[in-house]
């Protein structure tokens, strides 16, 4: 068992090309076997490009409001919404333009993200 601080665990620059905007990232669980998991945090109007994974993805969100957008619309999202993403969604998300949104990210070992321009 391992507990995770997370406010221990420093926040890292996020400067991939998937990112618009500051965005930075803390580690959470990096040796499972099984899932990713990540805290990312986005800054006020930052956001991630239109892209998919190969496997789903859920997101927490732990801080503030945000959007996610899929092909048919784009979705208001505040602190404790939980968004499941199913694999191969076109889709983004990111932190309003009024103000900044964390969200933890769980996504599967080994999947792949394909970005859109």
């Amino acid at each position: 068992m391992k507990v995770v601080r997370v406010s221990e665990v420093k926040p890292e620059a996020d400067h991939g090309a998937l990112f618009i905007g500051d965005v930075t990232r803390q580690g959470i669980v990096s040796d499972s076997e099984d899932y990713n998991l990540a805290m990312v945090n986005f800054a006020i109007g930052a956001k991630n490009k239109w892209h998919t994974h190969s496997g789903d993805q859920v997101l927490f969100v732990t801080y503030g409001s945000g959007i996610v957008a899929d092909e048919k619309a784009e979705y208001p999202i505040h602190t404790g919404d939980i968004v499941h993403v199913v694999a191969g969604d076109k889709h983004w998300h990111g932190a309003s333009g009024h103000s900044a949104m964390s969200h933890i990210s769980l996504t599967k070992k080994g999947s792949i993200t394909t970005m859109f321009d």
